[in-house]
C-alpha cells in the first residue's frame, strides 16, 4: 500500500511503504539496421517491408507496448502489471490517481539504487485506437497508416513523431534498471524514411 511519496527532487525520491523494484543489470543494448543495410533487396516493396520490419524491433519493444496497451492498463518494466494497478482514465489516470502522482518530468531514481521511476513531461498513454500490445506487426503497420488511428497523422507527421518526439525519444533513456529500445532514435527515424521513401508498405499478417 503507498502510504507516503515524499518530496521529489532532480536525483532521488523516497517512497515510504512501496515496494521496490530491484533492478538487475540490463542486456546489451540491441542494434538497427540502417536503411542502406537493406539497399540489396532489389524489390521495393519487399524493401519497404524489411525497413519497417526493422523499425518493428523499437516499435514492439516493451518500451512502446507498455504504453499502447490493448486496454486500460499500462504495463511497465518488461512488459508486466503495472503496479500499483492503474486505469487510463482519460489518458492520463483517473482522478486521485493520475499518472503524475507518480511521474514527473523526468526519470527519478530510488535513494536506495534498487530502481526508478520513469518521468517525462508528456507521460500519458497511447489513445484506444492506437493499441498495438498483442497485434502482429503488420496489423500496427497498417493501424500506424489509417489516419482514423493514429491521431490524424500523415506519413510525414509520422516521420517527425518517430525521428523528433520527447516521448518517442524517452525509450532511449529509460531509466535505470530498464532495458532501452534497440537503436537509436536518430536511426529509428532513418528507417521511417526510408520505409515511407519506399511506398510505406506492410507486412502480412
Amino acid at each position: 500500500m503507498i502510504r507516503k511519496l515524499a518530496l521529489w527532487t532532480s536525483t532521488a525520491v523516497t517512497l515510504v511503504g512501496v515496494p521496490m523494484c530491484v533492478a538487475v543489470s540490463a542486456p546489451a543494448k540491441a542494434d538497427l539496421l540502417a536503411p542502406s543495410a537493406l539497399d540489396s533487396i532489389a524489390d521495393r516493396r519487399a524493401r519497404s517491408v524489411a525497413l519497417f520490419s526493422e523499425m518493428g524491433k523499437v516499435i514492439q519493444s516493451p518500451r512502446c507496448l507498455n504504453c499502447h496497451p490493448r486496454g486500460d492498463n499500462p504495463t511497465q518494466h518488461e512488459g508486466v502489471a503495472h503496479s500499483p494497478p492503474v486505469s487510463r482514465g482519460g489518458g492520463n489516470g483517473v482522478p486521485g490517481l493520475q499518472c503524475t502522482t507518480c511521474h514527473g518530468p523526468a526519470n527519478v531514481t530510488f535513494e536506495t539504487g534498487r530502481g526508478s521511476i520513469p518521468g517525462n513531461l508528456a507521460w500519458m498513454l497511447a489513445p484506444r485506437e492506437m493499441a498495438w500490445a498483442g497485434k502482429s506487426l503488420g496489423a500496427i503497420c497498417a493501424q500506424m497508416k489509417d489516419p482514423k488511428r493514429n491521431g490524424g497523422r500523415s506519413l510525414a507527421d509520422i516521420l517527425k513523431h518517430n525521428a523528433t518526439d520527447g516521448l518517442v525519444g524517452w525509450g532511449w533513456a529509460p531509466g535505470f534498471g530498464r532495458q532501452p529500445a534497440p537503436g537509436t532514435q536518430q536511426r529509428f527515424g532513418e528507417l521511417t524514411k526510408a520505409w515511407i521513401d519506399t511506398g510505406a508498405a506492410c507486412p502480412k499478417g
